[in-house]
């Protein structure tokens, strides 16, 4: 593939949220209020992971959190007509993303009224952006579900995820090779990835994936049980924790 710089300039630069920080006041959490300890933590809600440590997440400019629903290029899972929506900001070559992957899958099939939008932030390497450009090609194609289709395939293996790869994994899938790589390698395709990253930008979403429900960002992956409960809290309280419950 040609392009590999899919906003002028190069990938941006970030990676997954280090765990130091958190590792450090891990004695003192449990002696903390929990609104003292989602301040301390970056929280705007007080969240934790499948694992009890706290999830980053932050309050998102709701001016900037309405873009994404025209963003071209996104792959959509879900029924159209869903109550709750969740946003997915993810890069092919990060490995919690091929564990969201699987958690997402298993929340769409147990959340009927949930939509999920996949947007590209290859934010790490160079055959991340590849990679990302050849989803959109699959999507601009054939649709969400051929996207959708791309990105289990991907995900759901093991190894580094370039172009060729890619590529391979949309042949196998019936897609024709060279007319993928051709409409990878397009100026549209460029545009519409470069847009993506640039908002993922916006919203602060250095970490790989990230999630954004309503005007809240998350930042890494929380683990399905974590995600599980955000999606229901949105359901039963408009809001990714119930006031006066632990995330």
């Amino acid at each position: 593939m040609r392009h590999l710089d899919p906003a002028g300039s190069g990938p941006l630069p970030g990676g997954p949220v280090g765990l130091s920080r958190r590792t450090l006041l891990a004695g003192l959490l449990a002696a903390w209020p929990m609104a003292a300890r989602a301040q301390a933590e970056g929280q705007w809600h007080a969240l934790t992971g499948d694992d009890g440590k706290p999830v980053p997440n932050t309050r998102l400019p709701g001016e900037l959190t309405s873009e994404i629903a025209g963003l071209r290029g996104v792959t959509w899972i879900g029924p159209r007509e869903a109550g709750i929506t969740l946003h997915e900001f993810y890069d092919y070559n990060c490995p919690w993303c091929r564990a969201a992957a699987r958690d997402i899958a298993a929340l769409v099939v147990a959340t009927p009224d949930l939509r999920v939008g996949l947007v590209q932030n290859p934010i790490l390497s160079p055959r991340s952006a590849q990679a990302a450009k050849v989803h959109l090609a699959v999507q601009r194609r054939a649709g969400s579900a051929a996207g959708y289709a791309l990105y289990a395939k991907l995900l759901g293996a093991p190894g580094a995820i370039d172009g060729p790869r890619a590529l391979d994994a949309a042949r196998s899938l019936g897609h024709p090779r060279d007319a993928i790589e051709a409409e990878a390698d397009s100026p549209e395709i460029g545009a519409a990835l470069a847009t993506q990253m640039r908002l993922a930008a916006n919203l602060g979403l250095a970490a790989t994936p990230s999630y954004v429900v309503g005007t809240t960002g998350v930042l890494g992956h929380p683990g399905g049980r974590a995600l599980a409960r955000m999606v229901a809290a949105v359901a039963a309280c408009d809001a990714v924790t119930c006031e006066g419950q632990p995330g």
